[in-house]
């Protein structure tokens, strides 16, 4: 990677890296807040909702805003609506108030991460996209990690200081963004496919992005929840929360690795079934804290990776000039799948105990698993071509054709011609090209009964 590329993709990243440390622990401080103060396990859903709610409204609007300001612009209005949005929620709690906070947070926020992923994206060509989006990645995860160990610390002192906290990183990630001596990058605008179309295209693709939007909603909202009434305090809350992001950094480039080399249909079943067998797992066995924290790693690893790989397999289905545009619609699936994910399940809590988070993310991996199976078993993977094989370079006069005893015997038998076999002479040349040579002139040459070509005395 060029020092100059290097150079402008340093400071969007920088500034994501800042704000997602305060972004990664939100979630959790919220859930848990919300829990001490009494709040019921549906109310705490349909707060967390409300911000994967914004994130489905920001992925259809949040492009025009950046289309009509710019990129340094538009990642100044969303990170200081970020801000102001989490330092109110400092100020008071209410559920209510809470709700519509983390509405605008999440539209914000998705705002921000269309900013950035625009950037990077127009920054390169192919040849290094996927090296600057593998840092994005890291960025966003290594952020995760250090903002849940960071919610112990925050705790301890007053009670708004969390928030206060999440409110000054946000401001400060607008720095790095403000202080590029040269010209954003531009984006042209493509509107996303609609959702029918998409089921159209690539079935397995949309099931995968939706079931990753429930699952990933699922545990940043309500396995604080989940942890906390199990006995754990609230720096141990986020150090688990911490292994489960760092078992998403860790595992994500091997995971999709292993989805380049093999047929990523197949992929998806095992983490699905995997994520059913982890979730099961949880439920049954000792909750032995290393034994837990390792299975939380494990679950960490599939969870957040059912995404990307499902948006690999829809990617190789799209059709020429749909990249684009599928990209944009999967990500709305996904933040529909996140949005209806707390509302969904924390009724399931309440009906069958905290355990019903894991028995209801046990179902949503069984129920992939399963569809995905169906699928592959309807539209099978395609079979790879021949695989080329070079020739031998051709003149400018032409190339010699080997014809063997198997050839002449088939093309007798088709012909029905064996009565001509005797008028085959062993060896025949073309005349010689007289002229400039054309591409219909042609030296073909019968090797003899000894696989030999033409002796030089042979008068060719």
């Amino acid at each position: 990677m060029s020092r100059q590329l290097l150079s402008m993709a340093l400071a969007p990243l920088l500034g994501l890296f800042i704000l997602c440390i305060g972004n990664g622990f939100l979630s959790t401080l919220i859930t848990l807040r919300l829990d001490a103060a009494g709040t019921s396990a549906v109310v705490i859903g349909w707060v967390s909702s409300a911000y994967f709610i914004g994130l489905a409204l920001g992925a259809l609007f949040n492009d025009r805003l950046l289309l009509r300001i710019g990129h340094i612009r538009a990642y100044g209005c969303f990170a200081s609506l970020v801000a102001v949005t989490v330092l109110l929620q400092g100020l008071w709690l209410d559920p209510i108030s809470w709700f519509v906070l983390r509405l605008i947070g999440g539209w914000a926020t998705v705002g921000v991460y269309l900013v950035i992923e625009s950037w990077l994206l127009a920054s390169g060509d192919t040849k290094v996209r996927g090296r600057l989006l593998a840092m994005y990645m890291i960025a966003v995860y290594a952020a995760g990690v250090l903002g849940q160990l960071l919610l112990g610390a925050t705790t301890a002192m007053v009670e708004t200081a969390p928030f206060m906290v999440v409110g000054l990183l946000a401001s400060l990630s607008v720095l790095p963004m403000a202080m590029i001596p040269r010209v954003s990058p531009l984006i042209e605008h493509a509107e996303p496919l609609s959702p029918l179309r998409l089921i159209t295209l690539t079935p397995t693709g949309v099931m995968g992005c939706f079931g990753s939007g429930l699952v990933v909603a699922a545990v940043y909202s309500l396995l604080p929840l989940y942890l906390q009434r199990s006995g754990l305090g609230v720096a141990q809350v986020g150090q688990m929360m911490a292994v489960v992001v760092l078992g998403a950094m860790l595992l994500q480039y091997p995971i999709g690795r292993w989805s380049d080399r093999h047929d990523r249909q197949w992929v998806l079943i095992i983490i699905s079934a995997c994520t059913a067998g982890l979730s099961i797992a949880l439920l049954l066995l000792p909750s032995d804290p290393r034994l837990v924290a390792g299975l939380l790693f494990l679950l960490g690893g599939g969870v957040f990776s059912l995404y990307p790989v499902a948006v690999g397999h829809a990617a190789d289905r799209a059709p020429a000039g749909a990249l684009v545009r599928m990209s944009q619609g999967l990500l709305l699936i996904n933040a529909l799948g996140s949005m209806v994910s707390p509302p969904l399940i924390t009724p399931v809590m309440a009906t069958l105990g905290d355990g019903g988070l894991f028995w209801s993310m046990g179902t949503v991996g069984l129920g992939l698993a399963g569809f995905f199976v169906w699928r592959r078993s309807v539209r099978p993977a395609p079979l790879p071509t021949a695989p080329f094989v070079a020739t031998q370079t051709q003149t400018l006069v032409g190339a010699e054709l080997a014809v063997t005893d198997e050839l002449v015997q088939g093309a007798f038998e088709h012909e029905h011609l064996e009565d001509l076999s005797k008028a085959v002479p062993e060896v025949a040349v073309a005349e010689p090209v007289v002229g400039p040579p054309r591409a219909d002139d042609a030296h073909i040459a019968y090797y003899d009964d000894a696989g030999e070509p033409p002796k030089p005395d042979s008068g060719i």
